[in-house]
């Protein structure tokens, strides 16, 4: 049955095309398994609670029937504003219209969140964009730059807020502009379209404009809200859709709500966090965490932007999922959010996620997997500055802006056919990881059991969850030993000067990043044939005597590499290309509506070959025992390029086939 919905209907029907619903919510409430729910173009100015699931054979469809035509968003126009002074407006709101959730009372914040200033979960917009809040009504006024901002000259636009009575007094900086006259809205809802209840599974959102809510943070151990998403179910897709303008997350695919376990930390303060992710791990099976009840969602085609958490976020509930074809970028850039759950793309436990061609870029940073990146792949993308800009003071965590971050995991996560173009390309406080025919022209950071894992000076064990393959059952904990890597057949080009640096503080963590490009930065790790030395597999084991060799370093596999610009090679690689004569550009350039890269690098690639790459090759990562494959099982075969082209038996470094392949469009 098609149920249809028209905002400019006269007047509230019953759903049939004749007299169509006004409201996507009321639809919402009838739609059964096989239903398609047709959506007029419109502002839809609700938030849409999906009530009955529907099945693997019979989905229910909710549909704009313009792509992008009906518009889905927590916001209203807000037109009643008089002169305060100067530059600064004032608009007073009966604090009815929030019903039991007031974003201008509610405050972002919880279980890592490390900003020095807590915000509130509402916003004010200026022609569909975000103004920055402040602190004080004189701030307001005087309408300064917020220096962490990675666009200055936008963060003059300010508001403040405050309660009198039963009403919520707004202030607003709009720099000469008249609200009256404009464009301006306020957040009122905190979701767009999520279920309120989990187990919600098999729907399809495709071709809305889902915008501007007053979501709240959502760290991996509390309950993960976004503007749209499952919440705790299986199945959904969410296609070619539009996402923006979240306070904090645009889709999420993440965790259930447990009362006992909920931003923990910053209620109790008595478990450290790192326990409290395994609670949330462990209190995961009483809620259904299983491969038949959660996850396996679809992500594609969509275009995410201007949120200030993350694009995508997902805590377990995001396993065994498929994020494809999705333009992510200016996530974050306001610096007014901090903490250690802010990326492009959010996920813990990524189990059997795949992430491919996807374009990430102007974001804090672009991928992060946080714990259990197991069978995670992530491959064919397009990430580039993600990375603090020139000139922003980087604050609230953006001196850990990178392309990737792979984070206290025990593998197997690959990391294939890539171009990786920001100023920091990997950062691997993890280990089973394998990057393989990637184009690198930032570092790799944090790897080894150095400052990653160090706060105020003392080691902090991480022992994380492996599972069974390709299941959610726990199979065992392991603190992070760090190595147990593959890095074959990648491209490494120094595109940065190195600087001197001195170790800094950031998020209570010290680090100094490695800024030299390559594999260098496993020199002292053992070769695989020293490290299995050390167990001596002729004779009995001595359980005390290995017990050092048990928490060593685990060994790495380095082959075939190109390396350019005074980018350097591991000690101990035997096949590789390191170029000290010519000096390699790489550029990305955006012209007929598409970006294109402009290098000379596969021309001083020359007669250099590497061999073709498979599963069996790169073997298992150590904890789980499973090999670098497919979500089923299936072995891997790296004979296709960033593009899907052929690479034949003739194949060189880097995530193209040939020189020729490397000018054609990339998105």
């Amino acid at each position: 049955m098609i149920i249809y919905v028209n905002g400019a209907a006269p007047r509230e029907g019953n759903g049939s095309k004749e007299t169509p619903f006004r409201h996507i919510a009321d639809a919402a409430k009838i739609a059964r398994p096989g239903d398609e729910v047709l959506v007029a173009p419109g502002i839809y100015r609700e938030y849409v609670d999906p009530v009955h699931a529907g099945t693997e054979e019979a989905r229910i469809v909710y549909r704009s029937e313009k792509p992008l035509g009906a518009v889905i968003t927590g916001a209203e126009v807000m037109r009643d504003w008089k002169p305060y002074k100067g530059n600064v407006w004032v608009c007073r709101v009966d604090n009815g219209v929030f019903g039991d959730y007031n974003p201008y009372t509610t405050m972002v914040g919880g279980d890592w969140y490390f900003a020095p200033v807590v915000r509130h979960t509402g916003a004010v917009y200026l022609n569909d964009r975000q103004l920055y809040e402040t602190e004080t009504l004189e701030e307001c006024i005087a309408g300064g730059v917020w220096q962490p901002s990675w666009e200055p000259e936008w963060s003059v636009y300010k508001w403040f807020t405050e309660q009198d009575g039963n009403e919520t007094v707004i202030y607003a900086n709009f720099q000469g502009k008249n609200p009256n006259e404009e464009k301006v809205e306020i957040n009122v809802r905190r979701n767009c379209f999520l279920p309120s209840k989990t187990g919600v599974g098999y729907i399809t959102v495709s071709g809305f404009d889902i915008q501007k809510a007053a979501t709240t943070w959502a760290p991996p151990a509390a309950f993960q809200d976004g503007m749209i998403g499952p919440h705790w179910s299986k199945g959904w897709i969410i296609e070619d859709c539009e996402i923006s303008n979240s306070k904090c997350c645009g889709i999420s695919l993440g965790k259930y709500y447990d009362e006992e376990n909920d931003h923990y930390f910053t209620r109790k303060h008595v478990k450290s966090p790192t326990q409290m992710e395994r609670d949330a791990v462990c209190r995961g099976q009483y809620h259904g965490w299983l491969k038949e009840k959660v996850g396996s969602h679809i992500v594609r085609r969509c275009h995410i932007h201007h949120c200030e958490q993350t694009g995508i976020v997902g805590r377990m509930g995001c396993v065994f999922s498929l994020i494809e074809d999705n333009h992510i970028h200016h996530i974050n850039n306001m610096q007014q959010l901090g903490g250690a759950e802010i990326s492009g793309i959010k996920l813990h436990a990524a189990i059997d996620v795949v992430m491919r061609r996807n374009h990430i870029h102007h974001s804090t940073m672009g991928i992060w997997c946080d714990w259990q990146a197991q069978g995670t792949r992530i491959t064919q993308n397009l990430l580039h500055d993600n990375y603090a800009p020139e000139g922003a003071t980087k604050a609230l965590g953006s001196m850990m802006s990178q392309d990737v971050f792979i984070e206290v995991g025990h593998g197997p996560t690959l990391i294939d056919n890539n171009v990786m173009l920001s100023k920091a390309s990997v950062r691997l406080s993890t280990q089973g990881v394998a990057c393989v025919h990637n184009l690198f022209l930032g570092a790799f950071t944090a790897v080894g059991g150095g400052t990653d894992n160090i706060v105020d000076g003392v080691n902090q064990p991480r022992y994380t969850p492996y599972h069974i393959r390709h299941r959610t059952e726990v199979a065992g904990f392991m603190t992070i030993l760090h190595g147990d890597d593959r890095i074959y057949n990648n491209i490494f080009v120094q595109n940065w000067p190195v600087e001197e640096t001195e170790e800094k503080e950031d998020m209570g963590f010290r680090m100094a990043d490695n800024q030299v490009v390559g594999t260098q930065v496993f020199d002292g790790y053992p070769a695989y044939e020293e490290w299995i030395a050390q167990f001596d597999l002729d004779h009995p084991a001595d359980m005390m005597k290995l017990a050092s060799a048990h928490f060593s370093h685990l060994p790495v596999w380095v082959n075939g590499n190109a390396y350019f610009n005074g980018a350097k090679a591991w000690e101990k690689e035997q096949s590789k290309l390191s170029d000290t004569e010519h000096r390699v550009s790489v550029e990305l350039v955006e012209k007929d509506g598409g970006y294109y890269l402009e290098t000379n690098v596969y021309e001083l690639l020359e007669q250099y070959r590497t061999g073709l790459m498979n599963s069996d090759i790169l073997g298992c990562a150590f904890e789980p025992e499973q090999r670098f494959e497919n979500p089923d099982g299936t072995g891997i075969l790296f004979d296709q390029d960033y593009l899907g082209s052929h690479r034949g038996t003739d194949t060189v470094p880097g995530p193209f086939a040939s020189g020729e392949e490397a000018k054609k469009r990339l998105w």
